[in-house]
């Protein structure tokens, strides 16, 4: 019992993910800081206000309801959001598509049917394979399989 969970820490993917978990909760109470020490001023110094929307609240009844922290906690979401998008996920984006690998356009992929006797053949066959009748190639297909146009 205990090899399977000694197992199941040491798998990599689980590492990893604490690892990630560590990495964005320090990022995380970076964003925090640096929401609550540049973000919020600026926000004051636009609404003529204090800007630090952590004590601000109302009251209903006696019951208190402490609004600033939720509007503190989406601006610091919203920045968060916003670096991690534009700082690793349109990179990462950029970096796959630079070493994507083209794929091979499979030539037999594309199937349409004889108009002779109706049997599935490529779209870029000139001849029936079935019937032996002759047929017109799908000009399309042949520009995606980079083929040159048939002649007549």
């Amino acid at each position: 019992m205990l090899n399977g969970f000694k197992d199941f820490i040491l798998r990599g993917n689980v590492i990893s993910m604490a690892i990630g978990l560590a990495v964005g909760a320090a990022f995380t109470a970076v964003v925090t800081g640096f929401s609550n020490a540049f973000i919020t001023p600026l926000i004051g110094l636009a609404t003529r206000g204090t800007g630090d929307f952590s004590k601000a609240h109302y009251t209903v009844d006696g019951v208190d309801f402490p609004y600033g922290l939720f509007v503190s906690a989406a601006i610091a979401f919203i920045i968060t959001a916003a670096v991690l998008y534009f700082c690793v996920v349109v990179p990462m984006a950029k970096v796959q598509n630079r070493f994507a690998k083209e794929e091979a356009v499979d030539i037999k992929a594309a199937l349409r049917d004889c108009p002779r006797c109706f049997s599935e053949i490529p779209a870029v066959a000139s001849r029936c394979g079935h019937c032996t009748s002759e047929v017109e190639p799908d000009s399309e297909a042949l520009s995606l399989a980079k083929l040159p146009a048939q002649q007549h």
